[in-house]
């Protein structure tokens, strides 16, 4: 009697399949922890690269209904010598060729010092900071810009926190909720900022 053993596996041969098997096994589980390490490796610079940003403080904007007149970057400061002032930037944008006034503002409630009530004629712009900031500006030598300072008093004013904003202008109200920051000028190192930039404010009311 013939026995034909040509269909099954030898020994040998089942050796070097179990072997090649564990091999593939092995080279998936390789790359799948490489990838796993790499997304982690990545992940962990996002994490990183995120905590050394420093989140930038934009102001609020505002105009009136009839869009005659607009306020940018409002922003409550508190300086470095807890003293407090107002940042902003004013612009006349009334197409009656008509000017306009800044009589008086107030940040909750409060009456802000103002070193000057500026007129605005049409397109012509007012940047107001605290005086330390606005006596190292660089006045543009063509365009329409004033320079003002304003001062507050700091009655606890928490930084993070948020004040309502009214400017009186002789022809209405704009109100914004601004908030409160920090000195936003770094020590020794003033921005040339003359307030020569424009674009569209937003969200706000005139009353």
């Amino acid at each position: 009697m013939t026995t034909d053993f040509t269909h099954q596996p030898q020994t040998e041969d089942i050796k070097v399949m179990t072997l090649k098997s564990a091999a593939r096994r092995g080279v998936a589980l390789g790359l799948a922890g490489c990838a796993a390490l790499a997304l982690s490796a990545c992940g962990a610079g996002q994490i990183s690269q995120t905590a050394n940003q420093v989140a930038a403080v934009d102001g609020a904007s505002a105009h009136s209904d009839d869009n005659t007149i607009a306020v940018r970057d409002v922003t409550v400061v508190v300086n470095d010598d807890s003293t407090a002032s107002l940042k902003f930037t004013a612009v006349n944008q009334d197409t009656s060729e008509s000017t306009h006034t800044l009589e008086s503002v107030t940040v909750g409630g409060e009456q802000v010092t103002l070193s000057e009530k500026p007129k605005l004629e049409r397109e012509c712009t007012v940047v107001a900071d605290s005086k330390k900031y606005i006596d190292n500006l660089t006045k543009p030598e063509t365009g329409c810009i004033t320079h003002i300072s304003t001062s507050l008093e700091n009655n606890g004013l928490a930084l993070g926190g948020t004040k309502d904003v009214v400017f009186n202008f002789d022809n209405g109200e704009v109100t914004v909720s601004a908030t409160i920051a920090g000195n936003l000028h770094k020590s020794g190192q003033v921005e040339r900022t003359t307030g020569s930039e424009s674009g569209d404010a937003h969200s706000g009311h005139s009353h």
